[in-house]
């Protein structure tokens, strides 16, 4: 009688628990519903019908019972770890024709409490700008990709979907004696990887994009549109490497532009261990900051045939000749010829650096790939401050061996990039940085076994160069993101704590003040995301 009864017991529990969950579970997909109608009626309100949008934003509005909703949602995910089945999907993608739809999705998603996330390129290492364990809107900026170029002021107003690619044509329409100081690669979507810093090989006698934006347009909390002048100083000097996804939605940059000769010299050179590159590196750490900062020169380290093979990478912003003269005097170990060295305009040293062959012509930089994610990566990053050994060259080349799949870029400082005040931009990297290391491994095939492979090959590498790098933080460049570094949840409940590990990493001492400024201009951290910047209260 005593088992019959528990056994009677157990089984109301177990119902009671069922029906329970049952009901919770209605609860939350009526509710969503809800929601999900609460956002569209929203969108729908003629608060947002624009004279001069060339449609409403509910034209612009995509959802999954859309037919185009998942060739939408995929047109721009160039990490396929982030675009398989189970990847959690947005309630609705919206891709914004003008600025008022910018306006209408930051007020009616806030209202919904939906997460909102934002992509201008798709390049996010992590996902962080189009994936949400959450309810999320993914607002895609790729339509609002305006270039208006003025040589005459020497500025240009570039909207936050344009690529690196569309911007650097229409400088090169207009001039070329004029350049932009940014990145390599051309899909790179400016709204992102302005407001991250803005990395490129102009850095050294320029600094980064960041350090030559002069005005910029964000949609606030509010949905209120400010310039520099209305957003104030301090939220102006976070969104520009910061992210300007913590603090609001870039909708455009001015950016000064940057003086470069008619020609401009680019060469490749490859050298292997037989060949004696662990001296040339040696000698490039010592002499790659210091050189002529007229002169960048990037090293990719790759395995090939069982040895490391180096490829020395450079810029040179002159004519051959001067370079060969330089190079002579200061770095004669790389042995640079004349027949290795090609001059051509600045915007086809872009698509060179891009890894496109001599002759493609300019037109190659309006390109925008519209197709989905071909393969998986992951990419970590380091700072190093002190030369490392021939010995330890050694060592580090035989790990990267055993790894045979992960590929290295080492990118110089020095020049402009160590005369800038650390606390110019919250970007902090810079005086006493000798270069920056990029850490990338790429693979085709599918399966959680050869992820997790891989993933670990690259935690191992990362972990095997901790005696090398810059320490107490060890330093993470912000647009590389890498959340193995620290992350918080995205589910809203934003621990402080938590982000200061990765906040340091990124921003140094630049951190407590970003919080301030995120304090100030979204006390309720409506914009989040696994790595954004929390106000000082959560």
């Amino acid at each position: 009688m005593a088992t019959s009864s528990s056994s009677s017991l157990l089984f109301l529990l177990l119902s009671t628990q069922l029906a329970l969950t049952i009901v919770l579970l209605l609860q939350s997909f009526l509710s969503h519903a809800n929601l999900d109608a609460y956002f569209l009626a929203c969108l729908s309100n003629n608060t947002w019908t624009n004279p001069s949008a060339p449609i409403s934003v509910t034209g612009a509005l995509y959802t999954s019972d859309n037919s185009s909703f998942s060739d939408i949602l995929n047109l721009h995910i160039h990490n396929k770890r982030f675009n398989r089945p189970n990847t959690p999907k947005p309630i609705a993608i919206i891709t914004a024709f003008h600025e008022s739809h910018v306006q209408a999705v930051v007020i009616c998603s806030k209202a919904s409490h939906f997460q909102l996330r934002i992509q201008s390129g798709g390049h996010d290492f992590e996902g962080f700008s189009f994936v949400s364990d959450v309810p999320f809107v993914l607002l895609d900026m790729y339509n609002l990709k305006s270039v208006d170029v003025n040589i005459q002021n020497g500025t240009a107003l570039v909207e936050a979907g344009a690529t690196l690619g569309q911007l650097y044509y229409r400088v090169a329409q207009n001039s070329h004696v004029h350049a932009v100081a940014a990145g390599v690669c051309p899909s790179l979507g400016t709204g992102g990887h302005f407001s991250g810093g803005g990395y490129g090989n102009l850095m050294r006698k320029y600094g980064l994009s960041v350090d030559n934006i002069i005005d910029a347009k964000i949609v606030d909390v509010n949905g209120d549109i400010l310039d520099r002048k209305l957003m104030g100083e301090d939220l102006f000097w976070a969104i520009r490497g910061g992210g300007g996804a913590s603090f609001g939605v870039i909708l455009s940059w001015t950016i000064k532009l940057v003086a470069v000769p008619p020609l401009v010299t680019v060469f490749k050179v490859n050298r292997t261990l037989e060949q004696g590159v662990i001296d040339i590196v040696y000698k490039w750490q010592q002499v790659a900051p210091k050189l002529d900062r007229d002169l960048f020169i990037r090293l990719q380290h790759e395995v090939h045939h069982k040895t490391v093979q180096v490829t020395f990478i450079g810029e040179f912003l002159g004519r051959i000749d001067r370079l060969l003269r330089l190079m002579k005097k200061s770095f004669p170990e790389l042995g640079l010829t004349k027949s290795d060295c090609f001059e051509l305009p600045w915007v086809n040293s872009t698509l060179f650096y891009a890894e496109q062959p001599i002759g493609t012509p300019a037109e190659t930089l309006l390109f925008e790939a519209k197709y989905p994610a071909q393969y998986y990566f992951k990419s970590k990053s380091d700072y190093v401050k002190n030369v490392i050994s021939k010995e330890g060259l050694q060592s580090i080349w035989k790990k990267f061996i055993d790894s045979e799949i992960i590929i290295m870029q080492w990118n110089p400082y020095g020049g402009r990039m160590w005369e800038i005040p650390t606390s110019a931009t919250p970007f902090p990297h810079r005086a006493g940085t000798l270069f920056k290391i990029l850490y990338y491994i790429i693979w085709l095939q599918d399966g959680e076994y050869v992820t997790n492979r891989n993933l670990n090959v690259s935690r191992s590498m990362y972990e095997f160069m901790t005696p090398f790098v810059s320490k107490s933080p060890r330093e993470a460049f912000f647009n590389y993101r890498d959340r193995d570094i620290g992350a918080n949840s995205s589910n809203g409940t934003t621990n402080v704590d938590a982000a200061r590990i990765y906040g340091a990493k990124f921003f140094r001492q630049n951190f407590d003040t970003l919080m301030q400024v995120k304090t100030r201009v979204d006390p309720q951290n409506f914009f989040r995301y696994e790595q954004s910047i929390p106000p000082h209260k959560f």
